[in-house]
């Protein structure tokens, strides 16, 4: 069974960067699309950013311009970059890949990142 695993969360100032990872454990041409969501203690999860058919990407307002989801194909894994990080972006991010065989969906485990002086 493919498995999405997270990597690359943690402590960062206002106003920093992170990458975040997700490798997949197997192909990523396993999913047809892919994206990251994020979710709030006590909160919905959300959709941060996700790749849609015909190979566009969706971005959540609140990270156009900041954030930019890409893929390395040889190495299995989907990116995040978050740029100018701000106090509310304090979430655990999920991975999230939809099978292109089957559209069942995949989910990380998730990465916390914080967002702190």
């Amino acid at each position: 069974q493919v498995q999405l695993v997270e990597s690359g969360g943690g402590l960062v100032q206002p106003g920093g960067s992170l990458r975040l990872s997700c490798t997949v454990s197997g192909s990523i041409f396993s999913f047809g699309r892919m994206g990251w969501y994020r979710q709030a203690p006590g909160k919905q999860r959300e959709l941060v950013v996700a790749e849609t058919n015909g190979g566009r990407t969706n971005y959540a307002d609140s990270v156009k311009g900041r954030f930019t989801i890409s893929r390395d194909n040889a190495k299995n894994t989907l990116y995040l970059q978050m740029n100018s990080l701000k106090h509310e972006a304090e979430d655990v991010y999920y991975c999230r890949g939809i099978a292109a065989s089957s559209n069942d969906e995949c989910w990380g485990e998730g990465t916390q990142v914080t967002v702190s002086s």
